[in-house]
């Protein structure tokens, strides 16, 4: 895959961003140049993965500020469209945090806001490319296998899903560079399959054999000894290691807990959030039922049945064997807290 692929790009008056949506049987840009299509494009996953997520909402207030200057809006109402956006997805924290960090330019006008939020991707992918580089270091390192890595993954956690690079897809593709990845276990990622579309497409683009595989057969994979170590991403880190991520993550690390094996969360330190305390305080996003009930808008359930469509869970910090952020390895479920370590 080129490195140059970006999920998230500044035209010069808004955004292009691939359409997540329609991969992999389509590859589609979207181009966006209001706040409400960018919400709704934030929304429908569109752009999807917490620190793809920031670099939008980053742009989104230059966005914000040309729509605010052709329609004559107040400051208020500028203010208030880019709340609307840091609000757009309440458990990916990244989002708020990149929002307020060019937020803090506001008042220098439109070329200070993009020359921050530019500054806000060029962060993310130099973020992403150390942690592949220290992430791949531990796990050599702690698996000590004179063998190529087996690797599972869940969900979508590549360039797709950040600025660039990635994140566990960072470490995973580092491995593979270096000559020292087997073969990796992508779980597909119900309901809505980032795993099978997403991350099977990027693993494709690199030529990394892999396996796509049913979220139910995951453990039993770990369970048997086929795999060396499980690599996740993030989509917010409580103080005490607790992490949130795409729903199916916690029977991941309940497996490699019980196997014995590394489960390792790779997020930068900018989904690290150090104003919550536990996993309890983390804002689970409850989605639409039809995700879970339909298929291709066809019902699949009973018309009586609900649906409990919650889009993450949280893993508690006991079992993060490591957290890799561009910072290094904290080893979490060894007492090296994000809240003592990162501040």
């Amino acid at each position: 895959m080129p490195q140059e692929l970006r999920a998230v790009e500044w035209t010069g008056s808004g955004l292009a961003l691939i359409d997540q949506t329609l991969l992999p049987h389509r590859t589609e840009t979207r181009d966006v140049r209001d706040v409400d299509t960018l919400v709704d494009a934030i929304q429908r996953l569109v752009v999807r993965g917490a620190p793809a997520i920031g670099a939008a909402g980053a742009y989104g207030v230059a966005l914000a500020l040309l729509q605010g200057e052709r329609e004559r809006w107040s400051d208020a109402e500028v203010r208030a469209a880019v709340a609307r956006v840091r609000e757009a997805r309440p458990t990916a924290v990244n989002l708020m945090v990149c929002v307020d960090r060019v937020m803090t330019r506001f008042g220098e006008g439109l070329d200070a806001v993009l020359e921050e939020a530019a500054a806000v991707q060029r962060d993310d992918v130099s973020a992403n490319r150390a942690m592949g580089a220290s992430g791949a270091d531990w796990l050599l390192e702690r698996v000590g296998a004179d063998r190529p890595l087996r690797i599972l993954t869940h969900c979508n956690t590549g360039a797709l899903a950040t600025a660039g690079w990635g994140t566990a897809l960072g470490v995973i593709r580092e491995l593979h560079a270096r000559g020292r990845l087997e073969v990796v276990y992508a779980d597909e990622t119900r309901p809505l399959l980032q795993g099978s579309r997403l991350t099977a497409w990027e693993l494709v683009q690199e030529g990394i054999p892999h396996y796509v595989q049913a979220d139910g057969a995951a453990a039993g994979t770990i369970l048997r000894g086929e795999v060396d170590a499980a690599i996740v991403g993030a989509d917010r880190i409580a103080a005490n290691g607790d992490t949130a991520n795409k729903v199916g993550t916690v029977g991941v690390a309940l497996a490699c807990a019980d196997a014995g094996i590394p489960f390792l969360v790779a997020a930068p330190t900018t989904t690290v959030d150090l104003s919550t305390a536990t996993g309890d305080d983390i804002h689970i996003e409850l989605r639409g039922e039809a995700e879970v009930l339909e298929w291709g808008g066809i019902r699949m359930a009973p018309a009586q049945s609900r649906g409990h469509n919650p889009a993450f869970d949280v893993t508690p910090g006991r079992l993060v064997t490591g957290l890799v952020t561009e910072r290094g390895v904290l080893e979490v479920s060894a007492g090296e807290l994000p809240g003592d370590r990162l501040k």
